[in-house]
């Protein structure tokens, strides 16, 4: 069995279709997908989509940082509402993001901090969103670990050396399709990570894995990550199949069914 822990199943780009990549998935051995929330307009397909797959599909419930605007209290309020009060095996996508704009770096800040308190007070894995911001996410999860703080740092595409402070931090490193890019640098140091700190993704339809790249993603393509993460640790995809689904049921629980 393989886990895609990253992966946005509830989004119009596959809402045509949803059925048919759910086949080609299982095809390739991904049986379970986490689904992390977006914003409070994305949370009613999220919970239809993870309520028409309850064995498969799993959300999570989080504001992500692109979504942080003026109205991010308002937002926050409902997202926490829907968090207490329903089933979730984590808390996502958060974090912080000043790739397209730093207008709302504080309130990014304190979206970000907030959900991470809940985390705690839920005793609920994170799912990470990191983008131009790898000091300040940092921080911030430094400031607010205090031993009951695990998840993802999804998407890694840092440095060795940020790899270590993630993994000191107990979190785990999320590897999509930039590893399999020509220019995606992470292949060029992962063989110095434990694979025990380790899961797959795809983000899709984003992030899109070689050679593949530029159209729509969908998670049958694990395989190409985990193609890639063999021919990198001199192992087996069947081999990094196993060890990366180990990790995910480390972070997430077993994720048995969603009803």
């Amino acid at each position: 069995m393989i886990i895609d822990t990253h992966t946005h199943l509830f989004v119009d780009a596959f809402r045509n279709d949803l059925d048919d990549v759910v086949k080609r998935s299982r095809a390739e051995g991904v049986e379970k997908f986490l689904l992390p929330n977006i914003d409070v307009e994305s949370i009613p397909d999220l919970l239809q989509t993870a309520e028409k797959y309850p064995r498969e599909m799993f959300p999570m419930m989080g504001l992500h940082p692109t979504s942080v605007k003026e109205d991010y209290k308002n937002q926050l309020e409902i997202i926490e509402k829907t968090l207490f009060s329903g089933k979730f095996v984590g808390i996502g996508e958060i974090g912080m993001d000043f790739y397209w704009d730093t207008t709302f770096a504080k309130e990014q800040e304190d979206t970000f901090r907030t959900q991470l308190r809940w985390a705690k007070e839920l005793s609920l894995p994170v799912s990470i969103h990191i983008r131009e911001t790898f000091d300040e996410v940092l921080r911030v999860v430094s400031e607010e670990q205090d031993g009951r703080l695990k998840g993802v740092f999804h998407c890694f595409t840092g440095t060795f050396e940020q790899a270590l402070q993630a993994i000191d931090l107990n979190m785990w490193l999320g590897i999509g399709g930039v590893v399999t890019f020509k220019n995606g640098k992470i292949d060029k140091f992962l063989d110095r990570i434990d694979t025990r700190h380790l899961v797959v993704e795809t983000d899709a339809p984003w992030l899109t894995p070689a050679p593949f790249r530029g159209q729509r993603n969908e998670p049958a393509y694990l395989k190409y990550i985990l193609s890639k993460l063999a021919d990198i640790y001199g192992t087996t995809p069947q081999e990094m199949a196993c060890i990366t689904t180990h990790n995910a049921m480390d972070v997430f629980g077993e994720l048995k069914s969603f009803s």
